[in-house]
């Protein structure tokens, strides 16, 4: 019940972040890394795709 909130989040729209590192020539730990850092020009969204995907990483390494 309390992983539903990942699915809600997760699909409306599949693979953009990734997307994105791909066409900055960056994994998407590292894009996520550059992109939530002081001072970047990312769009809000872009930010939070980030947000998103820091926290999602976070969840597989405990689950291992």
């Amino acid at each position: 019940m309390a992983d539903k909130w990942i699915q809600k989040a997760t699909s409306k729209n599949k693979g953009t972040f990734k997307k994105k590192a791909e066409d900055a020539g960056m994994s998407t730990d590292a894009y996520a890394r550059k992109v939530t850092k002081k001072g970047s020009t990312a769009s809000t969204k872009t930010k939070q795709e980030a947000n998103l995907s820091k926290t999602l990483t976070k969840m597989r390494k405990k689950k291992k």
